[in-house]
Formats: structure tokens, sequence, C-alpha cells
């Protein structure tokens, strides 16, 4: 029978091991847990620490039944968002629970020194503010890729995302969407899709929005007195006005849209907008 040879590993081996593991990359993310509690904290994690990447449980939907912050602007879901914070997704929805006396409130705020942004198939959903911003109230900075506004409602103005109306000399807020989706939002003011305030820049590429968002004026979009909205690739149909504008209603500002169709609006596509829409027929 041979001889069993034993190795033994010498102090030295075992300490050049260790500092290699403490070497090693740590930029993995573990998920966050799929619940209400687990989300609020990893949120409220990174903006004490100045900002991350929260990973959602894939595939997960968080319901939220509660507001976690509230302020001059009304409740929030999510805590209000301070730091450069991600949100990388996998198939994932946060959403209002539609529970019954399940109290109002939009599902997130950006404040000024804040970024947020959405990436990964996350969806925001079925959030209700008493003011703008039924989906998103932004101060800040807002990025979607491959994301989703749908089904929020805002007594004010932006069913979905609204870029908040901000005075001289403070900056204005951005949001930028790629091959991203508004639809089925609603707001009793202006801008049933998307709401670009005052000094407020809105950048859309490869996106849509579409699928009967609402409002009084701009279902589709409403941009009143911003720096900017530019338009690529980005069809903006089937929305519905009360007032006119069923597409987008524009007020001032700089309007730039290229391959960007605005049909099939109700009761018309851009009419009252001053000056007119680009490339906008009825």
């Amino acid at each position: 029978m041979g001889r069993i040879r034993t190795i033994s590993v010498t102090a030295g081996a075992v300490a050049l091991a260790a500092a290699s593991s403490i070497l090693l990359p740590t930029s993995a993310h573990a998920a966050v847990a799929c619940n209400e509690t687990a989300l609020i904290a990893a949120i409220n994690a990174a903006n004490t620490a100045g900002g991350g990447n929260v990973v959602l449980t894939s595939g997960c939907t968080y319901t939220l039944i509660t507001p976690h912050s509230s302020d001059g602007n009304g409740p929030n879901g999510l805590p209000v968002i301070t730091t450069a914070i991600t949100l990388t997704g996998d198939n994932n929805i946060i959403t209002r629970s539609t529970a019954l006396l399940t109290p109002a409130f939009r599902i997130a705020k950006v404040a000024g020194t804040g970024n947020l942004t959405l990436k990964g198939n996350v969806t925001l959903n079925n959030g209700k503010a008493a003011t703008n911003g039924g989906g998103i109230l932004n101060f800040g900075a807002v990025t979607l890729t491959a994301s989703a506004l749908t089904g929020n409602t805002a007594l004010g103005k932006g069913g979905g995302p609204a870029n908040a109306d901000i005075a001289a000399p403070a900056t204005g807020a951005t949001a930028t969407l790629t091959g991203s989706t508004v639809s089925g939002n609603t707001s009793v003011g202006r801008g049933g899709g998307i709401y670009n305030g005052l000094r407020g820049t809105l950048t859309t590429t490869s996106s849509f929005v579409n699928g009967a968002n609402t409002a009084s004026q701009g279902g589709g979009i409403a941009a009143v007195d911003s720096t900017a909205t530019t338009l690529t690739s980005t069809p903006v149909s089937a929305n519905h006005a009360l007032l006119a504008a069923g597409g987008i209603y524009r007020l001032n500002g700089t309007m730039t849209v290229t391959t960007s169709p605005i049909g099939s609006n109700t009761p018309n596509n851009c009419t009252s907008s001053s000056p007119a829409v680009p490339s906008c027929v009825g």
C-alpha cells in the first residue's frame, strides 16, 4: 500500500491567501430582500453613505403600504433621494399598494442634491400625489434606462415624472430617459405623462410616451418655461387632454423633435402650444 503524503500549509501561505482575499474586487452587491422594509433600509443606508447602488431581487414586486418621507410637497413612498442612488433591477416593480385605506403618496422624490437612476426594467407604479409628480417629483437629476413609469396620478402637474419648477439661481431639474416607457399616467394639471417645468431639461431617446396618459393640457408631455426638451426616436401617441394638446403642450423654451412621431392623440396633438411644437401636425 502506498504511503499517504500530508502537505502542511505554512503560516506564511495562510497569510498570503488572506491578503489575496482582501484584495479581491468588492463590486458585487447582495440583492435587497423582496419586501418594503428591506428596500427602505437599503435606500436610507445609501443616502447615509453618500450614494450607492441598490440591487433589487430579480422579479420582485416591492409593494409600499405607507409613506416613508414627507415634506411641503407631500408624502413619498421612498425616502427622499438626497445623494446619487442607482436602483438596479431585473424586471422589478415598485408600487403603492392597492389595498383599501392605503394613503395617497407618490413613489419617489429627488432633492436638489439627489440623483436617481433606474435601470434594468424597474417600473414605478400607482403613485398618487396631492401635488406634482405622481411617480417622481424631481428637483435634481433622474435617469431611466430600460425602465418605466405607469399608472401614476398627480393632482397637480406631471402624472409620471415631473421636473419641478425651479427659479433662478438654483439649478434646474434634469430628466433623461433611454429605452423607457411612460404610459397610463394622469395629472389634473399639465403633463399627464411627463411635466418639464421652469428651467428643467428633458431628454428622451428610443422611448415611448403613450398608452392613455391624460392631463388638462399636454396629455403626453407638457414643457412649460423649461430650458430644453429634446425628443429623439420617442413616439408620443394615444394620449388625451381634457382641453387641448393631447400629445405635447409647449409654452416657451427650446424644443427639438427628431424622428419622434406625434399622432393619434385626442382631441388634437399639439394645438394651443406657443411656439409650435416642431414636426407636430394638428
